[in-house]
């Protein structure tokens, strides 16, 4: 693995990040085997790991909880660049978002006691909501910047005018958002926006949750829960399937799996800082570490970004 550098912050950690909604997070997947998950976290760390992505909303704070224990245990906390986010109001069965100052305030200090830790690296404001001026919100997080409490802000799932809002002052150090070669959330205006204010980029969902691992063929049976999603809708899955087949190609060449050149290629892109591909297994996990060593050539690049129409630079 490679290490990146935030400009802002002065950050240093991986290029190859560890996901974690499967990690504890008992409300997103059924069957979670906790063991497992905090030896996935253990090994990844023990492999050169050293940026762990999290969420109050992963397991409503298992998660955080869980690699807390483990960075604890390993005694790595000053090894381990750990960003966490806030934002979810749970009450029942109602989901809200919450962006204002008391409220992220009181998330930061929540999550230091699940994490046990006295500092957290990265603190992102997880969804926007409707009500709270962007930049309001981001000064509350300065504010805990100041003391040392964060090291450094972000913002996930912001709209450009809601990240040049929050970016009043100059105090966005990085940003999350879905990208991947089937899914971009994010277009050319954002990405300069991003480089030319010296703005981070971790793409989340880097695999299109598993479609680009060239697991799936038509013969796959697809559960109704994916069927919602657009990727695997009957009239894109196909077409899905023949991109994927290209990558499928490459990797072959490369004597690689097809799943490290879908991340290979957003590790090439100038704009993306980190990624942070998520795992079930300890097996998964050290697959996707190894992405770092693939290189791509500019031919190869080429025929990706033409197969699968995409544009940016």
């Amino acid at each position: 693995m490679k290490e990146v550098k935030l400009k802002k912050s002065g950050l240093v950690f991986s290029d190859l990040g560890l996901g974690t909604n499967s990690i504890g997070g008992h409300n997103i997947y059924p069957n979670i085997d906790e063991k497992v998950s905090k030896e996935i976290v253990k090994e990844f760390v023990l492999d050169g790991g050293s940026f762990i992505d999290t969420a109050y909303f992963y397991g409503l704070g298992r998660s955080e909880e869980l690699i807390g224990e483990v960075i604890n245990e390993m005694d790595k906390r000053k090894e381990v660049v750990i960003a966490t986010k806030g934002s979810f109001v749970i009450d029942g069965s109602k989901t809200t978002h919450d962006n204002s100052p008391e409220f992220l305030i009181a998330s930061v200090h929540d999550a230091l006691e699940r994490l046990n830790t006295n500092y957290i690296d990265i603190f992102y404001i997880h969804f926007p909501d409707e009500t709270t001026p962007k930049d309001v919100a981001v000064n509350a997080l300065a504010s805990l910047k100041k003391q040392g409490i964060i090291k450094a802000i972000g913002v996930s799932n912001f709209s450009l005018d809601q990240l040049k809002e929050a970016n009043k002052n100059n105090q966005v150090d990085i940003v999350q958002d879905r990208y991947n070669l089937l899914m971009q959330n994010i277009d050319q205006e954002y990405i300069d926006y991003l480089l030319e204010n010296d703005i981070g980029f971790v793409p989340y969902s880097p695999l299109a949750s598993g479609l680009l691992t060239g697991k799936y063929t038509l013969q796959t049976e697809i559960s109704e829960r994916r069927r919602k999603s657009v990727l695997f809708s009957h009239e894109n899955y196909k077409n899905n399937l023949e991109k994927v087949e290209v990558l499928k190609s490459i990797a072959k060449s490369k004597e690689v799996q097809t799943s490290q050149v879908a991340l290979a290629y957003l590790l090439a892109q100038r704009f993306v800082t980190a990624i942070i591909p998520g795992a079930k297994q300890v097996e998964q996990m050290l697959i996707n570490n190894k992405t770092s060593d693939i290189v791509l050539s500019t031919q190869e690049l080429e025929v990706i970004n033409k197969t699968f129409n995409i544009t940016y630079k």
